[in-house]
């Protein structure tokens, strides 16, 4: 079996090959874009091949930003389209091209990695770890009363301005320009190239499904947030409401909870502490499921990942790390200080020893370190050594990511 990249030739038996792997049929490619492998590039796939000819496995990387804690934006490959055939699985094909994969990207400098996992057995194996979260809220629209805010609360000035409908065709701009805004200034959020935008490549509101957008605009007529949303049978199902405003996120949770001809309101992507449900008057209304972990981090170069991201408190941590899918083993003293944090070699003692896929799901700050102690996950070799973690990992915003590839 050969491992190799594709060449704009192959796109067909990529395509086929990746849907075949997941029991699916391609869709007819339409002018101009509009499914979701449009935004794929050639130059960052792989086809597995038999000695035949066959293409039995597929695997892709898409180009993206990702945001750090402390609103650093860093290049990131975005690993999508992964699967191999049913007739070949169990016989190393993925493991053969998640090593080629890994390879390859290291040989091209990144030291960051990142997917959305199908199942959540299949990746820790190759060093991922789940690093955000994510859930769906429902809420009936007869239990959608918002309570009334403290005096001097941060909520207290309500956003000003004003909510336009639109459909998704008439504000494209708009979309790619709030969205650009809001992702830059939240953890774990990732870049939705104009590339995705102008080929309506993923899911909506970027795809050309037909969709409602409600856009906000504050008292400059400037757009500063949206709401992607669709109602069928009485159900009002809100994509995403995209805005790093929490005074706009409250004015455009209003708006879709005080839509005539609904029953109930399902917000598709909520982080887990988001304070929606506390501004509900009757706190049970919002029924949470789906509760599931959404991006996977995978550090490729631990001390380029450490010292690329911000820090918030100052202090100093043994880390040995274990990264068994490539054989490899390291032990790294961190040492913050003033948001700075140096990486270096150490033979000091441990505070902690983990696994690569632990330390990427503690990376980005939503995973604490004493959470996977406890779990069993982390090992800490002395009283305090989770807490000190806890502290040092934090971020300065719970990491999200919503964007689908």
């Amino acid at each position: 079996m050969e491992i190799r990249p594709t060449t704009d030739e192959d796109l067909d038996v990529f395509v086929e090959t990746v849907h075949a792997a997941f029991g699916l049929f391609p869709e007819p490619p339409v002018d101009g874009g509009g499914r979701w492998w449009s935004a794929i590039e050639s130059d960052r796939c792989l086809l597995a091949v038999t000695a035949e000819g066959r293409s039995v496995g597929t695997a892709a990387t898409y180009p993206f930003e990702l945001t750090l804690p402390g609103e650093i934006l860093v290049p990131v490959p975005g690993v999508t389209a992964v699967g191999v055939l049913p007739s070949h699985r169990r016989q190393g094909v993925l493991t053969a091209m998640m090593r080629h994969q890994l390879a390859e990207l290291r040989a091209r400098g990144e030291f960051l990695s990142v997917l959305l996992a199908s199942e959540a057995t299949i990746y820790g194996r190759f060093g991922y770890g789940p690093a955000t979260y994510t859930a769906r809220l429902t809420v009936p629209r007869h239990k959608a009363a918002f309570t009334a805010p403290r005096a001097h609360a941060a909520t207290d000035a309500p956003a000003t301005g004003t909510v336009e409908v639109l459909r998704r065709a008439e504000c494209g701009e708009i979309l790619e320009e709030v969205y650009d805004r809001y992702r830059r200034a939240q953890p774990g959020a990732l870049s939705r190239p104009h590339r995705w935008w102008a080929l309506r490549a993923g899911q909506p509101p970027i795809s050309p499904a037909p969709r409602y957008i409600a856009v906000h605009r504050d008292t400059d007529g400037v757009p500063d947030g949206y709401a992607s949303y669709s109602l069928e049978s009485g159900t009002l199902t809100v994509d995403e409401i995209i805005t790093a405003d929490d005074a706009v996120f409250t004015a455009l949770a209003r708006f879709v909870l005080g839509h005539d001809l609904v029953s109930q309101v399902v917000f598709k992507q909520v982080p887990p502490d988001h304070p929606l449900r506390w501004q509900l008057a009757d706190r049970r209304a919002g029924e949470v499921s789906g509760d599931m972990d959404w991006l996977w981090v995978r550090l490729l170069d631990v001390p380029r990942a450490l010292t690329a991201r911000g820090w918030f408190t100052d202090g100093q941590l043994v880390l040995d790390v274990d990264d068994p899918f490539l054989g490899e083993h390291g032990r790294h003293l961190l040492t913050v200080r003033d948001g700075k944090a140096e990486c270096v070699p150490t033979d000091r003692e441990p505070d902690l020893s983990l696994d690569i896929r632990d330390l990427g799901s503690v990376y980005l700050g939503g995973t604490a370190p004493s959470t996977l102690v406890r779990a069993g996950h982390i090992q800490a070799h002395h009283p305090g050594a989770a807490t000190l973690a806890d502290t040092l990992f934090r971020a300065d915003r719970s990491p999200h990511c919503l964007h689908w590839f």
